[in-house]
């Protein structure tokens, strides 16, 4: 009987120190605190709301605290979504990027870094029409002063930036010879890439070829990037290469 109490006792100890780790473990990742940036509402024009939506999911299971910022600038142009034509009037990305956010958004202008363990850019046109000129100027194209100098201060404290779609040519105009994916250059699943991985690499940077499943960590520059929607995917498939972009991420932070 002894003995049995005495096993007995060493497995409790056990499952209470395998318990214990686990919530320490929890309350980790409770405790990463990770800024997501948009660029508007819709594909075509703002962000790919499918992918923040995933974005946020991944994050809220992984236990983060998550705050939501958007520049306060004009969109570059507004799309109807229905028809596909430019449309008027003129929106500002702070406010169409609050309808994702359900309100609860700040201006870019006001993140602190050192109030953040990592920051997420989502993809959708706004990344190459709102936070930089990529749509119209390609390798010539600039980042939008808020947005460079924000990626420069994580990257500059070590800190993680996760980009998915085509927000990973944020990263290579601000960081020379970084690493991204942009998905899988000879693949008709990935009609965009080719070209945008040419651009990418006459900028000085590598191109790595993913699927849509997976992500690719720039270790040296705690980039980490994913291509969602840069490919012809049904929508698990996506979220499922977000959740592991996000989860790189947060071992990083």
């Amino acid at each position: 009987m002894l003995t049995l109490l005495q096993h007995c006792g060493r497995n409790l100890l056990t499952i209470r120190t395998v318990q214990t780790v686990r919530r320490r473990s929890y309350s980790a990742q409770m405790s990463k605190s990770v800024a997501v940036v948009l660029s508007g509402c819709g594909v075509y024009d703002g962000t790919e709301i499918h992918e923040a939506s995933a974005v946020l999911v991944h994050l809220s299971r992984a236990g983060a605290k998550v705050n939501m910022f958007a520049p306060d600038v004009n969109q570059m142009h507004v799309i109807n979504h229905l028809k596909g034509e430019e449309s008027q009037p003129a929106r500002n990305v702070l406010v169409e990027s609050a309808r994702l956010a359900r309100g609860n958004i700040k201006a870019l202008s006001q993140l602190s870094v050192g109030d953040h363990d990592a920051i997420i850019f989502p993809g959708g046109f706004g990344a190459a029409k709102n936070l930089s000129t990529w749509a119209t100027q390609g390798k010539d194209s600039s980042v939008n002063p808020e947005v460079k100098a924000v990626m420069q201060a994580f990257h500059r404290e070590g800190k993680p930036i996760g980009l998915c779609c085509i927000s990973p040519v944020l990263a290579a105009k601000v960081f020379p010879g970084c690493e991204i994916t942009l998905g899988q250059e000879n693949d008709d699943k990935y009609p965009h890439t080719k070209d945008t991985a040419a651009v990418v690499s006459q900028l000085g940077c590598k191109h790595v070829n993913t699927s849509v499943s997976q992500s690719h960590v720039d270790a040296e520059n705690k980039l980490v990037t994913t291509c969602a929607f840069m490919c012809d995917a049904p929508f698990h498939e996506v979220f499922d290469g977000i959740g592991l972009m996000v989860q790189d991420v947060m071992k990083l932070a």
